[in-house]
């Protein structure tokens, strides 16, 4: 912590018990509308809600394949930050958002990328007709108002841009603004989540230890074959048996995972090309289409997956 958010807490905490929330207790769920920011409150008071586009209004499809479901609301629970590890396409996302859904709660999602900076996350100064004015980047607005933040890939961003987390994922459950000398009590309801996929790691891409261990973490993976087949049928409309088809073919790609290809054919690539054969696209152009094409630019890799499609097809 440097000088100046060391002198923005001090002052925050000497300010009162009534300026700093109650923090989160051990277990169970803080009462919201006992610790609720007066930012919040008068949000509320006047009928308008900050995070009204970040609330999600219809169940998102989700097939409980363990306790995945029971261990992130334990987690929420006690607002303990959760990372969520595994392979692309297998179902991070959809879990987060089934999860905000259940949960009643806002979710702000972030694409990390390599360009971020820290004020793509906390915030800056604009320039408008009215003259300056701050405007909250999406990780301070959950923390302000009391949503759900997830950093998709996370290990995208710059490490120097992530340590900007760590206020917010431990006891402190801060989140300081330096250019605008603020310190940003996290909300009760807010939590932090991320996700990456391990299969990309490098020394050059990884978290350090440091975020690692700041964090709760669940593994997913691609389910097992009856249950991708279920969610494939749901998803995207096509008949048991073709869905199970497109499986097959996926299992035999994700084998070659290391041997050829970076990557597996994931849920994701099945339930487009699903959709597209419930469209009426010939299976054998939807597979190419969907599932080959995209993963492999290697002529005998293609070769090798498309007598797999044809196998089924």
């Amino acid at each position: 912590m440097n000088t100046l958010t060391r002198r923005l807490y001090a002052a925050r905490t000497q300010q009162g018990a009534g300026a700093v929330p109650t923090p989160v207790p051990a277990h169970g769920t803080v009462p919201a509308a006992a610790t609720r920011p007066a930012a919040a409150v008068a949000s509320a008071a006047d009928g308008s809600d900050p995070l009204a586009a970040y609330r999600i209004t219809r169940e998102p499809y989700w097939r409980t394949v363990g306790d995945e479901v029971a261990l992130y609301e334990a987690a929420y629970a006690v607002r303990m930050p959760m990372m969520l590890k595994g392979p692309t396409g297998c179902g991070k996302t959809r879990f987060v958002e089934y999860m905000a859904w259940k949960l009643g709660k806002p979710l702000i999602t972030v694409a990390c990328h390599e360009d971020m900076t820290a004020s793509d996350l906390v915030g800056r100064f604009l320039l408008d007709a009215s003259g300056t004015r701050w405007q909250d980047g999406p990780l301070a607005l959950a923390a302000r108002y009391g949503a759900i933040c997830y950093l998709d890939e996370v290990v995208e961003a710059r490490q120097d841009t992530t340590v900007v987390i760590h206020p917010l994922t431990d006891k402190r459950r801060m989140l300081p603004l330096e250019k605008k000398g603020e310190v940003i009590e996290a909300h009760p309801d807010f939590q932090l989540v991320i996700s990456f996929n391990p299969g990309y790691q490098s020394l050059m891409k990884d978290l350090k230890q440091s975020t690692k261990q700041r964090f709760g973490a669940l593994d997913f993976d691609y389910p097992e074959h009856e249950v991708e087949v279920e969610i494939v049928a749901h998803e995207s409309g096509v008949d048991r048996e073709t869905a199970g088809k497109l499986v097959h073919i996926a299992e035999r790609a994700r084998n070659l995972k290391g041997h050829g290809l970076d990557e597996g054919i994931s849920t994701r690539m099945l339930i487009h090309a699903g959709s597209l054969i419930a469209q009426g696209v010939p299976a054998l152009s939807a597979c190419r289409m969907a599932l080959v094409r995209p993963i492999t630019d290697d002529a005998d890799m293609r070769d090798a997956l498309d007598a797999a499609v044809t196998t089924y097809f």
